[in-house]
């Protein structure tokens, strides 16, 4: 292999974002594990993980797709693929829609239609509705935080091929956990966001005020959302005494967060929210063997 065919492969896998890529892959097996209650079928899972990184990926790679003309304005896109001429833009559609299709026959063959549906509109509601509405309104992190929301839903489709209670309880963890997560990278970028045109609430509303209070009230919905599948049955003391203290641990960086208004602070809210997935899923596990 040459190394310009090295480089080439590269800039495709950089267009996957694999940091979110992640993200939907750790939250995917959340709602497969409590649905599962544990993991009884790991093949499926595998077939799982493998379908939602496919449809992610591929999701990721329209989305830049889409933005390509405002990722070559700000100095944190300007070096992807399509702007810097790597990728062209018919290339990375013809990507993207194959990693999206591919990954949805994966789902209809080895997993279920409901979780293949799933991954369907996580796609569409990410391309069609957030990806545009970013030029449009500052609620666009709320209206990106329901795609964002689902992976743990389609975790929970592809162990019972059903949805219940929990699932949703699920949801809304992951729905919260976003806009504190994303109003922190809004913040530290939000001159950025500025030049594209992107009407991000830290750039619709400079003073900061709107932004700190929203991170605030988010952290505090998320230490209540993340106590419930203990208090629905669905986990035990490990995780409820786990859940509260990483609860307790983002909400503690939003108050600094609002009181200092620094971006150091910014960065401690967002270093906070990346730890804190990876670590409910080990608490999890954790409350899953010893309880």
């Amino acid at each position: 292999m040459t190394k310009q065919s090295l480089n080439l492969y590269k800039a495709y896998w950089r267009m996957t974002k694999p940091g979110i890529m992640i993200m939907v892959l750790v939250t995917t097996a959340l709602g497969f594990y409590f649905a599962d209650h544990g993991i009884q079928n790991p093949i499926l899972l595998l077939w799982t993980l493998i379908g939602s990184a496919l449809t992610c990926g591929g999701a990721s790679v329209l989305n830049q797709y889409l933005e390509r003309d405002v990722d070559a304005l700000m100095q944190r896109t300007q070096k992807r693929p399509i702007p810097m001429g790597v990728i062209s833009p018919e290339e990375a559609m013809s990507f993207g829609l194959s990693l999206i299709l591919i990954g949805l026959l994966v789902f209809c063959w080895k997993v279920n239609l409901l979780t293949a549906f799933l991954s369907l509109l996580t796609c569409f509601l990410y391309i069609v509705i957030y990806t545009p509405m970013k030029r449009l309104t500052w609620l666009n992190t709320t209206f990106g935080a329901i795609p964002g929301a689902i992976p743990p839903l389609g975790g929970w489709a592809a162990a019972t091929n059903h949805l219940d209670p929990g699932a949703w309880i699920l949801f809304l963890i992951m729905f919260t956990w976003q806009h504190p997560h994303f109003y922190a990278i809004a913040w530290l970028l939000k001159e950025d966001y500025k030049k594209a045109g992107f009407k991000m609430l830290p750039v619709v509303y400079p003073d900061g005020r709107f932004t700190f209070s929203q991170i605030t009230a988010f952290s505090f919905l998320l230490v209540a959302f993340s106590l419930m599948p203990s208090l629905m049955g669905m986990s035990g003391k490990i995780y409820f005494w786990g859940a509260l203290v990483l609860g307790i641990g983002v909400l503690y960086t939003a108050f600094l967060f609002q009181r200092n208004q620094s971006n150091i602070d910014a960065r401690k809210v967002l270093g906070a929210s990346i730890m804190y997935l990876p670590l409910l899923l080990v608490l999890i596990i954790a409350d899953g063997i010893f309880s």
